[in-house]
């Protein structure tokens, strides 16, 4: 994509946020966009960087790591780990990035919690939450809302990792065609938000990363505070990695 297309792209989503939280009453100030750059070359990033963004986000260790490396000049930049994470890759993502958006089991905090002491960090997380309850997606199971203290036992032992710093929640909406069509579940994660301050009042649980390109309007309208959008900025990408 030409560089004055993905300014031109940049500008329109940060307009369109601006709208969006304008129309239910919110302060775009309240609202990331975090910039997803997964499959996207260093070259093309840097037209992203140039147009503005200072927060990015990627899916895979192995394909993030040398672009930060590449990347590292640029001191403002964040970024943001938004995809699965295994265990095995837990001190790569302490070491590598500034906020995880995919804590999604016991066995993965416990190992962050331990990279994250030895390095004496504490890094930001949010509890990714399948609100769904599709098989393809990861995430605490949170799409029977009448279960919900069923995940009391696990989230205390999450919480209490001293080396994690628990900020909120995200979740990965089915896709529609329709924008429309994800509300409900943007909604029940905000209910399930409500439902955790009530829980456990000693955390933090402001955060809510949902919405992507298709449907981020309708998130910022449901309370969202971050918002990963990447192909209505970057394009369609050039290369798809399985890894």
């Amino acid at each position: 994509m030409q560089p004055q297309n993905i300014r031109a792209n940049y500008s329109s989503v940060v307009e369109r946020i601006k709208a969006a939280a304008n129309h239910c009453g919110r302060s775009p100030a309240e609202v990331q966009l975090v910039v997803v750059t997964k499959g996207h070359p260093v070259a093309t990033i840097r037209q992203v960087i140039e147009a503005g963004a200072q927060c990015l986000g990627e899916n895979y260790v192995e394909e993030a790591e040398p672009k930060i490396a590449e990347l590292s000049k640029h001191e403002a930049l964040q970024w943001h780990m938004i995809g699965h994470v295994q265990s095995r890759k837990a001190r790569a993502v302490c070491g590598l990035f500034n906020y995880l958006h995919s804590l999604d089991s016991v066995k993965l905090a416990d190992r962050l919690d331990r990279m994250a002491g030895e390095m004496g960090i504490r890094l930001p997380v949010l509890l990714e939450c399948n609100v769904s309850g599709e098989e393809s997606k990861s995430g605490f199971p949170a799409w029977q809302e009448e279960r919900w203290p069923e995940l009391n036992t696990t989230l205390e032992r999450v919480t209490a990792c001293a080396n994690l710093e628990v900020r909120g929640l995200m979740t990965m909406a089915p896709f529609f065609s329709e924008a429309e069509m994800a509300r409900p579940y943007f909604q029940r994660l905000r209910r399930l938000q409500a439902y955790l301050c009530k829980e456990f009042p000693q955390g933090s649980w402001s955060e809510l990363s949902m919405g992507m390109s298709a449907d981020y309007e309708v998130a910022i309208e449901e309370g969202a505070t971050l918002v990963r959008v990447g192909t209505a900025i970057m394009g369609p990408r050039p290369v798809l990695k399985e890894i």
